[in-house]
Formats: C-alpha cells, sequence, structure tokens
C-alpha cells in the first residue's frame, strides 16, 4: 500500500527537532514523513510557505500541526493533494476568524502572564514585535511531563513569533472539506485543552485526548501522537 506523505508543522516557540520521535515511530511504519521548518512570521505568510511545500510533493499529503501550526493546516490544506488534517495541541480556526478572537472566547492560559517581547526589523525599515516565553516559565508552560533538564534546553533554544500571527484572520478553513483528526493535552497550559476541545468538535474532528499530557505532547508521548497520525493516514490511503 501506498501511504501519503505526512507533514509535520511545528509551532511558536519550537522548531521541527520536537518532532523526533514521532518522525522515528512513523518511519518504524514505513509512512513517508518530512518536517519543514516554520517561518512563525505570520498566518498569510507562513501558510504561504507551507502551501508552497505541500505543491513539491508528488501523490497525497496528511498534514499534521501542532499548537499554532493548526491554524497553518486548516489554511494551507485546501491544496488539492491535501486528503487529511491533524491537529495536535492546536487551535483550529474558522474561516475569517483571527487565533486572537478564538482564544478570546475562553479564560487566558498561563502562557499569556509569561510572554517577552523582542523586536525585529522588516525590509521596509519599520520594525515588528515577536514573543517568546520567558525562560524561567518555559518548562510549566510549555514543557511539564518532558524531562527538566530537556525543557531547559528547550527554552533556551526557543523560536519566537510574530506578534502578526494572533491577529491576522484565516482565509479558509480545510476542515470544512477534508477528514481530521485532533489529540487534545489535557493538562496544557500554553493553548487551554477548553480551546482545543472547542476547535476539534467545531471541525468534527475524531479526537482523542491525554489528560495529563503538556503542551509538548509530541515530545513528551510520541506513541501516542504518532498512532493518531497513522489512524488518519490509514483511512486516508
Amino acid at each position: 500500500m501506498t501511504h501519503p506523505t505526512v507533514v509535520l508543522v511545528h509551532g511558536a516557540f519550537a522548531d521541527a527537532t520536537g518532532w523526533i520521535g514521532v518522525i522515528s515511530e512513523l518511519r518504524s511504519s514505513g509512512i513517508p514523513v518530512i518536517a519543514p521548518s516554520n517561518p512563525l512570521r505570520g498566518l498569510t505568510a507562513d501558510a504561504a510557505y507551507l502551501a508552497s511545500v505541500l505543491a513539491q510533493i508528488e501523490g497525497p499529503a496528511v498534514l499534521v500541526g501542532h499548537a499554532y501550526g493548526g491554524a497553518l493546516i486548516t489554511v494551507a490544506g485546501a491544496a488539492e493533494n491535501v486528503v487529511g488534517l491533524v491537529y495536535v495541541a492546536a487551535y483550529v480556526p474558522h474561516e475569517g476568524e483571527s487565533l486572537g478572537q478564538l482564544q478570546g472566547g475562553f479564560p487566558e492560559p498561563p502562557l499569556a502572564g509569561n510572554l517577552k517581547e523582542w523586536t525585529y526589523p522588516l525590509l521596509d525599515g519599520d520594525s515588528a514585535v515577536e514573543v517568546t516565553i520567558e525562560e524561567t516559565a518555559f518548562p510549566s508552560v510549555f514543557a511539564a511531563d518532558v524531562p527538566e533538564d530537556v525543557a531547559g534546553v528547550l527554552a533556551a533554544a526557543q523560536r519566537p513569533l510574530a506578534t502578526a500571527a494572533f491577529t491576522e484572520r484565516a482565509p479558509s478553513a480545510a476542515w470544512r472539506t477534508k477528514p481530521s483528526w485532533a489529540l487534545v493535552a489535557g493538562a496544557d497550559r500554553t493553548i487551554g485543552p477548553e480551546v482545543q476541545r472547542f476547535g476539534a468538535a467545531r471541525a468534527g474532528a475524531v479526537v482523542v485526548e491525554l489528560p495529563d499530557a503538556s503542551h509538548a505532547v509530541a515530545l513528551s508521548e510520541p506513541t501516542r501522537v504518532a498512532d493518531l497520525i497513522r489512524d488518519a493516514v490509514r483511512a486516508t490511503s
């Protein structure tokens, strides 16, 4: 059987190495997988970048988005060769909705009070704002079920997210026409579990919940995450 290619899309404050255990699991099942780098510059630009990756993949693809990556697969998933969407502790926005609007309907998670602002230059000479998680708060907010030494390294190496990502509206919602699956991290302090459940239910996703999982569930529970992806691959092969 020929499997679709799994495309793993990381979210904010992380990079593609966060998928290391999931990649190993999927490859052991003979499933082709790639994990491109997410620019983290804003929903419009990042989704366009992901769409360009998809356009260069031969055959069907299953998109997997963690956290902010869920917003990207929602938009880029409209590509013709995308046959399924998997959300992992992720935002699942609707068409015309920003992440700020989606999050605004729920209590703020601990993440909100532990963000550090930075600036970076734009090509026109202006500057923009990006955020990271305060390093001392990172383990408890992002990776509470990951070994302390590993969480410390992740905190030091985190990738910042442009704040434009919270205000840009999703121009489309691929889950309206593509089958979807979702893993809810029940102890997530970055994106509240209630936000994850709401988005998954609205999308009509097949849902698995891990009650004790942190936001870094792909690192702490790679087999469980890979199991859900394998379900999506089997259903779309």
